[in-house]
This record gives C-alpha cells, structure tokens and sequence, in this order.
C-alpha cells in the first residue's frame, strides 16, 4: 500500500437494551496487575452414594502465572488454587491423605477467549467425617494467540476421591464468569517495518533516470530499486548499499512504459516486510507525433481515498436477565470511495471498546460481525468481505480490495453484528463503540 496513503476514522455507537429484572449475579471488573482471592457462589453436586442434596456454598479461589507479560506464540502456565472449596466430605467416614486428585477449567477473557484445563496431583492432608476439604491447586497451560489484556477467572472444578470407590463431586459456577482473578498483558512480536522511500520526480520519459531516497532499511544492506507495473515488477532494477544509519540515495533508470511505481526491498525478491513503496510514479508517452496530425492530451486528475456512513447509532436486540445470549443487530452501512487511481488498494478495519453498563462490563471480545461487501458496477478493484467472527479490542478486518495494476471504485459495506451477553448480566442498558479505520 502507498506510503501516502491517508487514514479515516469513524465510530458508531452500540447500545444495547437489557429487559430490567429484579436480582441477578454481578460482572466483575478486570482484575490489577496483582493476583487477588476471589469468591464466588459454587453449586456442588457430592456423590449419589451420600444421600445428601447439593451444596450451594462459596468457593475462594486465586489465579497465578508463571509470565504476567508474555509474547504472542508464549506459553504460559496457569495455576488455579481453590483456597476454600465450597464442598466438604459428605459422610461421616474420615477420608485418608493422597487420596483426592483436582481437575477444573480456568476462563480466558479479553484479548483472548477460551478455557484453560487444569489438574491437580493426587495429594491431600486427611479429612475428618464431615470436615471441609483441604485446599488444592490445579495447573494448565495455554498459548497467547493475541495481543493485549488477557483476563483469567476461575471456572467449573471437580475433586474425585479414589478410597474404596471412585466418587467425584463436581462444583460449577453459579453465576458464570467469576470475577477475575489474575490479568495478563500479551505483545505481538510481529516486528515494525518502517523502511520508506520517496522519489526525486513522479514522472519522466522512457530512458530517464530517477532519484530514490529510502530511510530505515537495514544499515549496510544491499537494497534493491525496482519499477513496478501494477502488483509486476519489471525490468528496470538498480542496486544501492545503505549506510550506517540504514539511509541510501539511488538512481533507477526507468525504460519500461507500463511503468506505474518504484519499490525498494533487501533480499532477493520483493517483501512487504523488508521492503518500501510502492512510489508513484508516470513513464511520460514521449511518441512523435507524424507529419500532418496533432497529438491530443487530456488529464484525469486523481482524487482520494474517503468513507462514509449512514448513522453512528445502532441499536441491538434486547435479552432476558437469567437467560442472556445474542443481542442482534445490524451495522450501518458504510460507503467506500477511492478515487485515486492508483496501484494500492485498501483495508476497512474495526475494533470496539467493552460494552459498559450499571456497575458491570461485558467483554469486548464477544462482540462478532458477519461482514459483506459489494462492488458499484464499473469499478476497477473487487471488494472483498472480512471474516465472520469475533471483532473484540484488538480488531479485525471488516472489507478489503487488493493491489493491482489500476485500483479503486466505489464500494458498500455491511455486517450483521452479535453480543453473546452473559446469562446473569445485571439488568440496564450497556453501550460501546466501535471504530473502523480506513487505510
């Protein structure tokens, strides 16, 4: 994409209406750097064979890392302590040491989703008849898989006794998620590439040379200047070694008359990560004009590369208290125009904020969209929808077209939008916003 490429942003408000109710369990907020207890309601089942009904008590509960600030493509380790249990021995016979093994499920929210699976060994101090199970820790591990705040709450635990039979007594969250726990902050180690190049003339005969200045290559590497025809390298190349500072200033001698913009790049094939451009650039139709005719010229000015919508509120579907799921809607036709008549093509990104709501959030990460896109007859680009999926805080790309040897048009897109809304979100109305960048 060129380097001059201007930026757009808008954002849109989402408002989401929640029926009111009476009651209800709480969201909790992000947790600090520090790792915190945390209570929360637990709904334990103890084993057929006690005769007894289920347990709904509190459990305590703390999450650790062993890396607070991964990278993305890390693995960290989690372990998920239960420091009080909400369930005990439900008979009157004592239990002897080593003999409960713990499995449960941590929650990811954030920047990323998903659960963790844990397990603990099979160590326990001895428990009385009737006496509260011992503390216990169960550890897991997951890959970072995107940049930014990564959540982790406590989930579902099981503790199976292996003393004359196998019995397990599994405990669920009663008002899912639980509160966070731990917080962990998660870099991309994609690296920046800020290699750029700029030209001595946008234009020329066939024959002229023209003038490259590149900055931040590589310092000491051989660059290589190239004409480009469209997404086509040509012919004309020339060699340059950047210096100490990574800076350089070539000539590229352009014949080739399809000519429509100059790249650098180290190695020996172009890169968009190692390389710069494209520059524009005109090879100037230098023909003779023959005896008894007159050449005709006109010019097609370029113009930009814009957006537009229609609206920057949408309304979402209301759901239940108790019940929650998907809060439906529709997002507000934008319109795409890029007029520059150029090689590049063009990239329509979003990402959306947590929704906030009375005295709770919902995660930005269960926002997803199902993007569609449509090309006005006579354009020369193909618009291109993003992915259905998850949109969340990190982004995700709504509608595209790709480079080419002439691009642009005019283009229309939507996207269906879904907030899976917890079960036990406190009753009001929640709203968030959502910026789609144009590049």
């Amino acid at each position: 994409m060129a380097s001059g490429t201007r930026r757009r942003r808008w954002a849109t408000v989402l408002a989401l209406a929640a029926c009111a109710v009476t009651g209800g369990g709480a969201l909790a907020c992000p947790a600090g750097a520090t790792p915190q207890e945390v209570d929360f309601a637990t709904h334990c089942i103890p084993p057929a064979i006690a005769g007894i009904p289920p347990i709904d008590g509190t459990t305590t509960a703390k999450i650790t890392v062993d890396n607070a600030s991964p990278k993305v493509g890390d693995t960290v380790t989690v372990t998920y302590t239960v420091v009080n249990p909400a369930a005990s021995n439900p008979t009157d016979l004592a239990l002897p040491a080593d003999i409960m093994t713990p499995t449960g499920k941590v929650a990811l929210g954030g920047a990323q989703t998903g659960d963790v699976t844990v397990t603990g060994p099979k160590k326990n101090d001895p428990v009385p008849g009737k006496g509260a199970f011992p503390s216990f820790s169960m550890t897991g591990t997951f890959t970072v898989t995107s940049p930014g705040a990564i959540t982790l709450a406590p989930g579902d635990y099981n503790i199976h006794t292996s003393y004359i039979l196998e019995l397990d007594t599994p405990c669920t969250v009663i008002n899912p998620p639980a509160p966070v726990s731990e917080t962990v902050t998660a870099t991309d180690t994609t690296p920046v590439n800020n290699r750029a190049i700029t030209l001595g003339s946008a234009s020329g005969k066939p024959g002229d040379s023209v003038t490259v200045t590149g900055s931040n290559f590589t310092p000491g590497a051989t660059v290589t200047l190239a004409g480009r025809s469209g997404a086509a390298q040509t012919a004309d190349t020339a060699t340059v070694t950047a210096d100490a500072q990574g800076a350089f200033s070539g000539a590229l001698t352009v014949d080739d008359r399809t000519t429509t913009g100059v790249v650098a790049y180290e190695g020996g094939a172009w890169s968009a990560d190692k390389g710069a451009g494209p520059a524009a650039y005109v090879v100037v139709d230098d023909t003779p004009v023959p005896a008894n005719s007159q050449k005709l010229t006109t010019t097609v000015k370029a113009g930009t590369l814009s957006m537009s919508q229609a609206g920057d509120a949408v309304q979402l579907s209301a759901v239940d208290f108790g019940t929650g799921g998907a809060s439906q809607g529709t997002l507000r036709t934008v319109t795409v125009k890029d007029f520059r008549g150029g090689p590049a093509g063009w990239s329509l990104t979003g990402k959306v904020t947590a929704f906030t709501g009375p005295g709770a959030t919902i995660d930005a990460g269960r926002l997803s969209w199902t993007p569609a896109c449509a090309t006005e007859a006579g354009s020369p680009s193909t618009c291109r929808a993003g992915s259905a999926g998850t949109v969340g805080a990190s982004g995700a790309t709504l509608a595209s077209t790709p480079d080419g040897t002439l691009t642009g048009g005019e283009f229309t897109v939507d996207a269906g939008l879904s907030l899976d809304v917890p079960a036990f979100t406190p009753p009001g109305s929640y709203s968030a916003v959502l910026t789609l960048t144009l590049t």
